[in-house]
């Protein structure tokens, strides 16, 4: 008689709900695929990978709920299947989504104010895990949304396998505080993967379902009941006491037990490539590479504890993919300030920029590698007042070859070179090799020689590894569905060439290094070292032939070190690195370039050893020739392109003058706003000429006395003056010879 009521129940249920969804068509809504739902299903931790698919960083992205990776329902523990089905929904292989029995005795317990199991299906659940505004709040459902949930329901059983819908319940449903998904739970509480969980274990995970925030007690006595319906009582003893410790681990967040705790080799790339990952990410690190790397430099920080240096970065690029597979952004624990990504950081870039100044003058074929510079004090007149360069050990060495200037890191012989190329267009080749900086060349002016610019240890790297390949500027690759690297002739292979050769000559850095040092190697490379103002930053960068390394130490707080240079700072690191790359594969010297011209050549009066020397075309000495002076370009050296100057009100104008100097040459002319000038009384001048300062935007060109061009820039003077007395021009022709 109960039988044939609840059936009879279960019709006119069956046929109201029938009813209402003709009418209320309102409520449906377009049920999406298995596909999209696992598609749009995103980790609160996000894995990245290295090249060869170990695991070596786990980053939390959402704090608020713990989600893992999707997990397939042939992964999932067959006793927890069992008991899922068990405690949820017996009869979820034969319904249709709705179970109008269980909704019957559920309707019958309720009319008789009775007990029953729930008539809420798998499915019907799923429909509320999938859909926010069905899922089940603190108060009951409304009419409306129940009848929504079964209209999905069914729904979801016409379009989705029963597997499908099983699989999509365990890993969206929630069981205990954060925990989502049984990927989540088997890790938290149980240290295992889903696929490991036991019959005991499983019906406590169930238990979970109905009463997420239970007290243990409770949750025993519930898993109990579904070991008992499954036919093993006998797991029920001791059941609490694993209860009681397995929720205790539900309360430790950011935490997960046994296997799936990742080692954080890589945290800053990680976070990086993993903030708005959705899946795993494959980088294209080497874990053994960024293991060696990072505890190299935890070894060259201790030993350096008592200079005041707790901070450091280091990358590697492999030359021909651009693949960076290194990125080390801090000391870690020896770290202050550990979060500080110093590979991406911005520091002052110190002497490592003085290559490309010297690459870009031998590639105009304004100087060779045997051209002599003058090592000699020098004060360079500048918007801001003068501009007194110094050498790291203030001493001057008098006239060396480009090559000693640049292997010695002579800080004079490289301002003199700027001089020539001139600021803004060492910027803008500074840009063409990524950089970015931030201010124009003006702004940094003939400091940039010294690397006043700020940069990033990836980016200097990146460009060192343009010289390795010969001028080939390209971006790097962190990840291995990365498009592959586009190569763009950003300098010119010849003079890359011989700045590599230079880089590399143990010779030619002897002056202030020595023949031995950290930057000596057993295999070929070229390398240089950095130091910024006041040891705040020691950079050591370089190549073989197949790797780019970059390091930097120093303190992320900018505190300078104490007594720490490139050479017994970054260095060392440098070349433990670069020694462990090729610790079963040689670094072969780069094959000379067909158009480059190799030719002995010797100095006058022994100056420099006597070398076989590299030349671009027409720029080459014959055999026994002596290298000529290198000769600064011709060019103006006050005032500065776009200099403002003010006349003072206070200062009589006719005491008022404005110096034109210019440096490199022998004889020329001085052209003010297209009109000649002369010094009166003087049969002739030398580099410099006093002008009388008039308001207004002019152009001063400096000329040869066959009338070409060496150079001209653009100035303003700003100030009242009177007139100057009717048919006196300050407008004259003078030719000069230099110092």
């Amino acid at each position: 008689m109960v039988v044939t009521a609840r059936r009879h129940i279960a019709a006119v249920l069956f046929a109201a709900t029938t009813a209402l969804l003709a009418v209320a068509p309102g409520v449906a809504h377009a049920v999406p695929s298995f596909g999209e739902v696992q598609q749009s299903f995103r980790s609160s931790d996000a894995a990245m990978y290295d090249r060869h698919g170990e695991l070596i960083q786990q980053l939390r992205l959402n704090p608020n709920e713990r989600r893992l990776s999707w997990i397939a329902l042939e992964d999932v523990s067959p006793a927890l299947r069992n008991a899922l089905i068990a405690s949820e929904d017996r009869r979820f292989y034969q319904h249709s989504g709705v179970d109008w029995s269980a909704v019957a005795a559920s309707a019958w317990g309720n009319l008789w104010n009775t007990k029953t199991r729930g008539a809420s299906t798998i499915t019907m659940q799923l429909a509320g895990l999938i859909y926010d505004d069905l899922r089940r709040k603190s108060s009951a459902r409304s009419m409306t949304q129940k009848v929504s949930q079964v209209f999905i329901a069914q729904s979801l059983e016409r379009n989705w396998r029963k597997d499908q819908i099983l699989e999509a319940y365990l890993n969206l449903v929630s069981f205990r505080g954060e925990l989502v998904g049984v990927h989540a739970l088997s890790r938290v509480l149980f240290g295992k993967h889903p696929s490991g969980l036991n019959q005991s274990e499983a019906a406590i995970a169930v238990a979970l379902i109905r009463a997420p925030n239970a007290k243990p007690a409770k949750v025993s006595e519930r898993a109990c009941s579904i070991l008992k319906e499954q036919g093993a009582p006998q797991e029920c003893n001791g059941l609490q006491g694993r209860t009681e410790l397995v929720l205790a681990r539900a309360t430790a967040k950011g935490e997960i037990s046994g296997a799936a705790t990742a080692p954080q080799l890589a945290p800053h790339l990680g976070r990086k490539l993993l903030k708005d990952a959705g899946k795993p990410i494959y980088s294209t690190l080497d874990a053994a590479t960024q293991r060696f790397a990072s505890d190299s430099l935890r070894r060259q920080l201790s030993a350096l504890v008592d200079r005041n240096i707790e901070d450091g970065a280091v990358v590697v690029i492999d030359n021909a993919s651009g693949d960076v597979l290194a990125w080390v952004g801090s000391s870690g624990s020896l770290s202050g300030a550990a979060q500080v990504d110093g590979v991406q950081a911005l520091r002052q870039a110190g002497s490592t920029l003085k290559p490309f100044l010297y690459e870009m003058a031998i590639e105009k074929k304004w100087l060779t590698a045997a051209s002599l510079l003058d090592d000699s004090p020098v004060n360079l007149a500048t918007s801001a007042g003068l501009y007194i360069p110094q050498n790291y050990d203030r001493q001057f060495k008098g006239l060396v070859s480009l090559r000693t200037a640049l292997g010695s890191s002579l800080n004079i012989p490289a301002v003199r070179t700027l001089v020539m190329v001139t600021p803004e267009r060492f910027f803008q080749r500074l840009q063409t090799l990524g950089f970015n900086l931030r201010e124009s060349g003006d702004y940094y002016g003939y400091s940039l020689a010294l690397g006043s610019a700020d940069i990033s240890l990836l980016s200097l790297t990146n460009a060192y590894r343009a010289l390795a390949n010969q001028g080939r500027y390209s971006g790097v690759r962190t990840a291995t569905n990365d498009p592959r690297v586009t190569y763009q002739q950003t300098m010119d292979g010849g003079a890359s060439f011989i700045v590599g050769d230079i880089l590399s000559d143990r010779s030619a850095r002897a002056r202030t290094f020595g023949l031995e040092n950290a930057l000596s190697t057993r295999i070929w490379t070229a390398v240089k070292t950095g130091t910024s103002k006041d040891m705040r930053d020691n950079w050591c960068i370089g190549f073989s032939s197949r790797y780019t390394v970059g390091v930097w130490v120093g303190n992320a707080s900018g505190a300078p070190m104490w007594d720490v240079s490139g050479v017994t700072g970054a260095a060392p690191v440098w070349q433990e690195v670069m020694q462990y790359l090729h610790r079963q594969s040689g670094s072969q010297e780069p094959a000379k370039p067909a158009f480059v011209i190799a030719q002995p050549v010797q100095f006058e009066n022994q100056l420099e050893a006597a070398r076989t020397e590299y030349f671009l075309p027409d720029t080459s000495q014959r055999v026994l020739q002596v290298a000529k002076s290198g000769e600064i370009a011709p060019m103006i050296t006050y005032p500065t392109a776009g200099m403002l100057v003010a006349i003072d009100p206070d200062i009589p104008p006719t005491h008022q003058r404005l110096r034109f100097t210019a440096q490199g040459a022998k004889q020329g002319v001085w052209l003010l706003d297209g009109k000649p000038l002369k010094a009166a009384g003087k049969k002739s001048a030398d580099l410099g000429f006093d002008w009388m300062p008039w308001p207004g935007k002019h152009k001063l060109v400096l000329q040869d006395t066959n009338g070409v061009v060496l150079d001209q820039l653009q100035f303003e003077v700003r100030g009242a003056l009177v007139r100057p007395p009717e048919g006196k021009s300050l407008k004259s022709k003078v030719s000069f010879s230099g110092r």
